[in-house]
């Protein structure tokens, strides 16, 4: 999905970087439908990979735990720690999509998506402007 990864979705924080990605799906889902998301930058695969949701940062696997929403409109933020150098940066993100409403043929259990969302980005690019809230 185009606006999955937005021009200014690579940002630093204070401890390292964060990518907020849009929802490639048509409804929101509780973020409880998130399952291992992981980041790679320039090729290398980033460890240690949190959640932000609101002032909280969660591991990725406590996320089945969350009673939060993933709305349409908003991003959701990855962390991690390190340092980028100024400039483009090679950016992937891939997880599963859990479809709740959707089953996955007879018998099955609701649907999982793979997501897969790539594009070249400048660190700390002009914002857009936007509606888009951080997941909370």
């Amino acid at each position: 999905m185009q606006s999955a990864l937005r021009d200014d979705a690579l940002t630093t924080t204070p401890t390292g970087v964060a990518v907020r990605i849009g929802l490639p799906w048509i409804r929101s889902l509780p973020l409880a439908c998130v399952r291992e998301p992981a980041l790679t930058i320039d090729g290398h695969a980033a460890e240690s990979i949190r959640v932000r949701v609101g002032d909280r940062l969660v591991d990725p696997s406590a996320l089945i735990d969350e009673t939060s929403w993933w709305f349409a409109q908003d991003r959701l933020v990855l962390e991690v720690e390190g340092a980028l150098t100024p400039g483009r940066h090679d950016v992937e993100v891939d997880f599963r999509l859990l479809i709740p409403y959707l089953m996955a043929g007879p018998g099955g259990g609701p649907l999982e998506l793979p997501q897969h969302l790539e594009a070249s980005l400048r660190l700390d690019n002009t914002p857009i402007p936007s509606v888009s809230l951080d997941v909370a």
